[in-house]
């Protein structure tokens, strides 16, 4: 079952922080798994742990100064990643040494056998595998579970699994901050979305890099199927999965669609859309209300606000809060 199935508040998300002083307090923090923590190194115990849950996603970060191995299971269903963000010399996963340009992944069926060195500091996704499946096939048109069979080190360059730690950094920075943006169900939706879209190209694929290119014809149809889509639903805030499932294409062909015939990528081009939708609402919003910025970006999946600001302001040279003061 995915986090949010186990939850019993009102909320659509879950967060959570802690300093342990105790491996086995430590091993408890996870929310969803079975672990227990043995304690391998001498001296005394000190960890870190943050945790976000949304939807069909789980993030977390752990910090321990003492080597521990850690066994047990993830939730069923489940896929999780994992890069290291500081570590001391290697560790052992799954039956392979692991070190600072390692991407770590672990099915819902695995059993987890890991051993940290005396110090680690991990930032980690734990994703329902179906969810992520169904994204892969409808986006990429590949098989995740199958190109990650008995896999304990995912496929990844460092450049690669440093642009994953990074995300996973920024997703958690910006929640921390704003853990309100959560209440948005599109907010929620472009998280996810953007987390998904990362595995993937952290996990780039021969098979998906040979791909026989679209004709020209195919591209200019895809981009016209494509404008015709967002034109019929101008009010939502549509993502770049959500043309592959329509257009039934793959990102791939999408981009270099956008790319042949409008000389901009299709991430871009739905971000001027989305940017603009955002001004239009921030102009209509009522003079009365306490509707904030925000509430508005996260209403059109913008999760990063100082990005978003940084984005808005070289669009439209003005701030938003300037364009929302100035509303009628």
């Amino acid at each position: 079952m995915s986090p949010a199935a186990t939850r019993t508040d009102r909320l659509p998300y879950s967060h959570s922080s802690r300093e342990t002083k105790d491996a086995d307090d430590h091993a408890a923090c996870l929310s969803n798994w079975q672990q227990r923590y043995d304690q391998l190194s001498a001296g005394s115990f000190s960890g870190v742990f943050e945790e976000f849950c949304f939807g069909n996603v789980q993030l977390f970060r752990e910090g321990l100064n003492q080597s521990v191995h850690q066994s047990g299971i993830a939730w069923p269903g489940s896929r999780t990643f994992a890069v290291p963000v500081a570590i001391e010399g290697t560790g052992w996963f799954g039956g392979e040494v692991y070190d600072a340009h390692s991407m770590l992944t672990l099915g819902g069926s695995d059993e987890l056998d890991f051993r940290t060195p005396r110090r680690l500091e991990i930032l980690a996704c734990t994703a329902d595998a179906r969810a992520l499946c169904d994204y892969a096939q409808q986006v990429d048109h590949r098989n995740i579970e199958a190109e990650l069979a008995a896999r304990s080190i995912a496929p990844a360059s460092p450049e690669q699994v440093t642009a994953l730690g990074k995300l996973l950094a920024t997703m958690m920075a910006s929640l921390r901050a704003t853990p309100a943006l959560l209440h948005h169900a599109q907010m929620r939706k472009a998280m996810e979305q953007a987390l998904f879209a990362t595995l993937l190209d952290t996990l780039a694929s021969a098979t998906t890099a040979s791909a026989s290119p679209a004709s020209c014809r195919t591209r200019q149809l895809v981009v016209a199927q494509a404008r015709a889509y967002m034109e019929a639903h101008i009010d939502e805030p549509i993502t770049v999965a959500d043309l592959c499932i329509e257009l039934g294409v793959s990102r791939r062909t999408l981009q270099y669609s956008f790319q042949d015939v409008l000389n901009l990528n299709p991430v871009k081009f739905l971000r001027a859309i989305r940017l603009n939708a955002v001004r239009r609402a921030l102009k209509s919003a009522d003079a009365n209300g306490r509707e904030t910025v925000a509430d508005i970006a996260a209403r059109w999946g913008f999760w990063h606000l100082s990005h978003f600001a940084a984005e808005y302001k070289a669009m439209f040279d003005e701030l938003p809060s300037e364009t929302l003061k100035r509303r009628i």
